[in-house]
């Protein structure tokens, strides 16, 4: 990459520039035991990031509040409070057009709030990385975890990962600059995570060393030019092609929205390196499989376990990135299931939507447990409705269901 001559200097604050390669796989790892907030943090301080922007929305709050903590100690070049969700994200799409490399976070109403901005970011090229700490959105308002913003974002242009842990979070904020700021790429990343049950609760975390951090961003790699005093902003539309009905005006805004969506499917070979793939697998060959994506995920572990106890063989497919779309993974890791059961944090169970449109035979799945507003998701529900799918009888939990 355009940045190796970098590699062994130091950034203003002390640290190392590393390979990234070697720091996120080679590097010595240290065991903290942080929060989802402390971890995102702690991200950060290894992302020499220019510019981060907050405002204040439940659960990503106390993550935006550590990070100007980072701001005092030198590791972030700006960092301010935007007037409203929607000026954050406006203003962060200032810092990239003007070629930083940004970072902010939001939440629930907050994402819906600013949502106008983000087919804006990706149709100007710009590799903003956003935190989305999904809670409710509906009213009577939640501020509990929902995963229903998810559905909206898929749509944008925007590349979205789903962590499921803390060790995610913290790696994937990292490795998501590698994919992001590719030049074949050069998408905003939206970095999903199940509110409160990623980030306001505590795990053993493994760091890479703190006095080592990414390359900073070169804007010059981008496939589209930034803007300075010599350079307006080309990426956005002129009057002509806005205000005119033409065949000028209609081919511009089709090709480049094609090019948007061709930039997404080529990520998807650097989403595979940088991750490991785009799926985890265990036991495929089973007849029942839970997939999922977030923190449905671990639920759907114990939910296995127990049904193991019960002499039923289970496999799980973890879903990391929902854009791309893991087409082809999908469907070779569901080809031998019977039963396909997508258990998740929303009503109206995009995920499972997702899955019937890839794979052949789609009445296999099974689109539940959904919980929602906030409740959680026993493994024993899960557990509960497979066996129902089965044909066995089980034991019923009041006030819970599909």
């Amino acid at each position: 990459m355009a940045t190796q001559t970098v590699i062994g200097t130091q950034n203003k604050v002390g640290q190392t520039i590393a390979d990234p390669w070697k720091m996120m796989h080679e590097a010595d790892r240290t065991p903290c035991f942080f929060t989802g907030s402390e971890v995102i943090k702690e991200a950060i301080r290894r992302a020499n990031c220019d510019v981060m922007i907050a405002y204040p929305i439940t659960p990503q709050s106390e993550a935006a509040a550590l990070i100007g903590e980072l701001f005092a100690e030198g590791y972030i070049g700006d960092y301010f409070r935007g007037e409203s969700e929607f000026a954050v994200m406006s203003e962060c799409a200032g810092a990239a057009f003007g070629g930083a490399r940004v970072f902010t976070t939001t939440a629930g109403p907050g994402t819906m709030r600013a949502m106008e901005n983000f087919p804006m970011w990706a149709g100007a090229r710009l590799p903003i990385q956003m935190i989305v700490t999904c809670r409710g959105i509906n009213s009577p308002l939640s501020i509990q975890p929902d995963t229903l913003e998810i559905s909206y974002l898929l749509n944008t242009g925007m590349l979205v990962w789903h962590a499921e842990t803390a060790q995610d979070f913290f790696d994937w904020i990292l490795k998501g600059y590698m994919v992001s700021e590719e030049p074949d790429v050069h998408l905003p990343l939206a970095l999903c995570c199940d509110g409160f049950f990623v980030t306001h609760t505590k795990d053993v975390v493994n760091l890479t060393p703190a006095d080592m951090c990414l390359p900073p961003y070169d804007p010059y790699r981008s496939p589209v030019p930034c803007m300075d005093m010599e350079c307006p902003p080309v990426r956005m539309m002129r009057d002509p092609f806005v205000m005119k009905s033409n065949y000028i005006s209609y081919a511009t805004h089709a090709s480049w929205q094609q090019e948007v969506w061709a930039a997404v499917e080529r990520s998807r070979k650097h989403t595979i390196r940088w991750l490991d793939g785009m799926v985890e697998v265990d036991n495929p060959d089973a007849d029942i499989l839970i997939v999922a994506s977030g923190t449905a995920v671990s639920q759907g572990r114990e939910a296995k376990a127990v049904l193991e106890e019960d002499g039923i063989d289970l496999g799980i497919v973890k879903v990391k990135s929902l854009r791309p779309w893991p087409e082809e993974e999908i469907r070779e890791a569901t080809k031998h299931a019977k039963h396909i059961i997508v258990p998740e944090f929303n009503v109206t169970g995009w995920l499972a939507k997702e899955i019937r449109a890839t794979i052949p035979n789609p009445d296999r799945v099974y689109a539940g447990p959904h919980v929602c507003g906030g409740m959680t998701m026993p493994p024993e529900i899960i557990a509960a409705d497979i066996k129902k799918l089965l044909g066995i009888k089980a034991e019923s939990l009041a006030g819970r269901g599909s």
